[in-house]
């Protein structure tokens, strides 16, 4: 009897993770990749561009992919800029490295050789999102004299306050071995799986409107095992990293400007606050009447915002 019950749970387990390499499969059918490919330290990034002029480069957070910033690429373009957006490691249809951590400071290295290898030696204005708040800082203080200055919008840049401050279950369990690939293989896209995804598509945008098929191609490319392990590796990141670099923000002297939405729901008005006492000189903008998906929903603001930090520059020259 104990044999014929293991023998139906294997062959359950089966069927699960055949039936989910297909589901994969039709996501990636849905939403293919829509940018380049370039290869940094053996590891495959994907990328969005458009433009010619100086570079601004879009890091995105912990949602989708360089999809969150395809508006804000296209204005950026037809001002001048060259405009690059990349899916972060993992994300989208970008790698993740294998046998290393990657935290945000090795994200932030990576993209910088990624940037380098395109021949970008401009001196770039990077804008960080969310998760990449703390990515974008880490860039500004490995590489100062890389940079031109840098906006964050919603971004999260410290452990206290950070919503999965002390970790999370899931998190945990899916980064386990042999059980977070079961997890990974067998669940992502059952009916639980599925409500999570939208529910937590509509946590992000509220009070605001989700952009139509977001949540389909989140749920379709985000709930993949390689994209959905990378954002819980990162949510495990996030706090160590961020405490580990907090103390050196103060260090900044580039062109800073802090943007946060008077609707965010997630503590980043605080977060900002912070940074901006941090970083005395940066210009820190509570915006009205807008909350978290700013590149999604605002991508005007964010042009102002990088224009901004041009036209200091140019006062500077």
């Amino acid at each position: 009897m104990v044999i014929l019950i293991l023998l139906i749970l294997i062959v359950l387990v089966g069927l699960l993770f055949i039936y989910h390499q297909v589901e994969f499969r039709k996501g990636e059918e849905a939403f293919p990749a829509a940018g380049k490919f370039i290869t940094v330290d053996n590891c495959k990034l994907h990328y969005i561009s458009a433009g010619k002029g100086q570079p601004v480069v879009f890091l995105h957070g912990g949602m989708l992919s360089s999809r969150d910033f395809k508006a804000v690429v296209q204005l950026a373009a037809k001002q001048g800029y060259h405009a690059i957006a990349f899916d972060r490691p993992g994300y989208g249809y970008s790698e993740r490295p294998k046998g290393v951590k990657v935290t945000p400071i090795f994200q932030a290295r990576l993209i910088y050789r990624a940037l380098k290898e395109l021949g970008i030696d401009q001196p770039i204005i990077l804008v960080g999102h969310s998760w990449s708040g703390t990515m974008t800082l880490s860039y500004a203080i490995q590489f100062p004299k890389e940079i031109a200055g840098i906006v964050t919008l919603a971004g999260a840049m410290y452990k206290e306050g950070y919503p999965a401050e002390n970790g999370d279950i899931l998190s945990k369990a899916v980064t386990t071995p042999i059980l977070g690939n079961v997890i990974l293989n067998t669940l992502l896209k059952t009916p639980l799986a599925k409500g999570m995804a939208y529910s937590m598509v509509n946590a992000t945008f509220v009070p605001e409107q989700v952009p139509d098929k977001y949540a389909e191609e989140l749920y379709a490319l985000g709930f993949r095992p390689s994209h959905f392990k990378a954002n819980r590796e990162d949510v495990l990141a996030f706090p160590v990293t961020s405490k580990e670099l907090s103390a050196k923000y103060k260090t900044i002297t580039i062109p800073t400007i802090i943007v946060v939405g008077e609707l965010d729901p997630f503590g980043t008005i605080a977060q900002a606050e912070r940074l901006k006492n941090d970083i005395p000189h940066a210009i820190y903008k509570l915006i009205p009447n807008i909350a978290h998906m700013i590149p999604e929903l605002h991508p005007q603001t964010v042009i102002e915002n990088i224009n901004e930090i041009s036209n200091m520059n140019k006062k500077t020259v």
